[in-house]
């Protein structure tokens, strides 16, 4: 697994090898932590996932990649170069050895969508020079190059587009709401707005979205691309309520200037992963919120804050 030290990452190699699979894992470390991985992994590969790699693998899940905008913004010629040629790395292992690949790709390539809710038909409206462009356009040109593996050299690449998922594990500094909001109010302070929090959001809770990922590997057919999310909208105030309401405390909501390219509507439809993966989220967001809570406030008390 690429990307096997991060947030969504660590969480998939730990219900792989509580399911009895050999698992190896190759991060970087720039957003992944050790501390999250399993000590049951059999190899540690330290690397860029863009220099060539090796071993032979039935399945491989290709997850490296910053995806959050405060990461990818800070490192875009880096988040590029991962997004496409390390997806190119990985392509070229599995026409090597014959391996299957699970490919993560991302609701951001439908960009600022101008079709609601996103199906996998709608081919997008992004922004190809902007500040978002280098995660977004990136991960177009890795689905590009799933896709053309697949026609060229009948490579099994299953493309999966991640919507908006959040829950323990997720970095306090990452700059996405769920992870901006819980930290922000456990620590006391304002809640951050961007623009007027009308824009929306739809969240999955990690164990969904790690049940959707394992079930793109193990289904016989699959016909990329697949989106995976909640399709339960909120509104970013909404949410922001939400978590007060939670943690019973009155924090000020303050609003900030809207980013540019962020997208004002998000919502996937799943049916395609409902009929051909089974899948549909089960953990309510509320419950979600109070478990990712939960673990933020255990990790600020471990390091003193």
């Amino acid at each position: 697994m690429t990307g096997g030290a991060g947030f969504i990452g660590s969480h998939l190699v730990e219900r792989l090898l509580s399911s009895g699979h050999n698992v190896d894992v190759l991060d970087s470390f720039q957003t992944g932590s050790r501390d999250y991985l399993s000590g049951g992994i059999r190899l540690l590969i330290e690397q860029d996932v863009s220099e060539p790699f090796g071993g032979r693998y039935s399945g491989i899940f290709h997850l490296a990649c910053p995806a959050s905008p405060v990461h990818y913004q800070a490192t875009p010629l880096e988040t590029f170069r991962t997004a496409v040629w390390g997806t190119s790395q990985v392509l070229e292992n599995a026409r090597r050895t014959g391996a299957r690949v699970v490919i993560a790709s991302t609701s951001e390539v439908y960009g600022n969508p101008l079709v609601h809710p996103q199906t996998e038909e709608y081919f997008g409206n992004v922004n190809p020079i902007g500040l978002r462009s280098c995660y977004d356009e990136g991960k177009r040109g890795g689905e590009t190059l799933a896709m053309d593996y697949a026609r060229v050299h009948g490579v099994d690449s299953r493309i999966v587009r991640i919507f908006n998922t959040y829950g323990p594990r997720m970095l306090f500094n990452d700059g996405r709401v769920v992870s901006n909001f819980c930290h922000q109010a456990l620590l006391g302070k304002p809640l951050t707005v961007y623009g007027d929090g009308s824009q929306t959001r739809s969240f999955c809770f990690v164990s969904d979205m790690v049940e959707g990922l394992v079930r793109a590997m193990d289904v016989p057919v699959f016909e990329s691309p697949v989106n995976l999310g909640n399709p339960e909208e909120y509104t970013v105030l909404e949410l922001a309520r939400m978590i007060l309401e939670l943690l019973e405390v009155d924090l000020e909501i303050r609003f900030l200037p809207l980013p540019s390219d962020d997208p004002a509507r998000r919502k996937p439809d799943i049916s395609k992963a409902r009929n051909l993966l089974a899948w549909e989220p089960r953990i309510p967001v509320r419950e979600g919120i109070l478990k990712t809570i939960q673990e933020f406030r255990t990790r600020l008390a471990r390091h003193g804050a």
